[in-house]
């Protein structure tokens, strides 16, 4: 059903552009295990996304700002509270020094936002880390250092060999705090039971 689903994305040339990858249980590369990544670029020349469900433990976003100097004299108090306590995510293995920022559309910076679907954006420069530290950026953001590639027909192997599952993106299970969930609430997306395929996996 996965590999149908993709030939007609394909077909239609829109790929997985703006779809959630979710990792099968069997999944080995531990980097990846129970992963969601929100897929914001895939062509035939490769495919880029940022896993959404995996904190960064050794930075906090406030700490970020710091070490980036866009908090001014380190006054953590002057932050918006909703900011102070935004989460950094791992978002994948590739660059992991590198921030980017997945957010609603009601921010846009003409020469640096990446706009994936009506709905949601990609924008990897400081200003809108700025933005957010002023409590003037978008609605709804998601921040993470590094991110997951594949080159040229890698992503469609891994999927036609069960690596992956894929479904269609919701705005709350990219931008919402609980990371715990966000694998189930996916998986259920799909229509598909963890446990039963769990159970599946486990006979394979």
């Amino acid at each position: 059903m996965n590999a149908a689903r993709k030939s007609r994305r394909q077909a239609k040339g829109s790929y997985l552009d703006g779809q959630l990858l979710i990792a099968m249980p069997t999944m080995r590369d531990p980097r990846f295990a129970r992963s969601v990544i929100y897929m914001c670029a895939h062509t035939k020349d490769g495919a880029m996304g940022l896993i959404i469900n995996q904190r960064a433990d050794h930075i906090t976003f406030p700490q970020l700002l710091e070490q980036l100097e866009l908090l001014p004299d380190g006054d953590v108090d002057r932050l918006p509270h909703d900011v102070a306590g935004k989460a950094v995510h791992v978002g994948g293995p590739v660059d992991a020094v590198r921030g980017f920022v997945l957010h609603t559309a009601d921010y846009f910076a003409e020469e640096s936002t990446l706009p994936i679907d009506d709905k949601v954006c990609l924008t990897a420069t400081i200003d809108i880390l700025r933005a957010i530290a002023a409590g003037e950026g978008p609605r709804r953001a998601m921040l993470a250092l590094g991110y997951a590639g594949w080159a040229p027909g890698q992503l469609e192997s891994e999927i036609q060999a069960n690596g992956w599952l894929n479904c269609p993106a919701d705005a709350d299970i990219i931008f919402d705090s609980d990371l715990e969930s966000k694998y189930e609430r996916a998986i259920s997306k799909i229509g598909i039971d963890l446990s039963h395929l769990v159970s599946e996996a486990g006979h394979a």
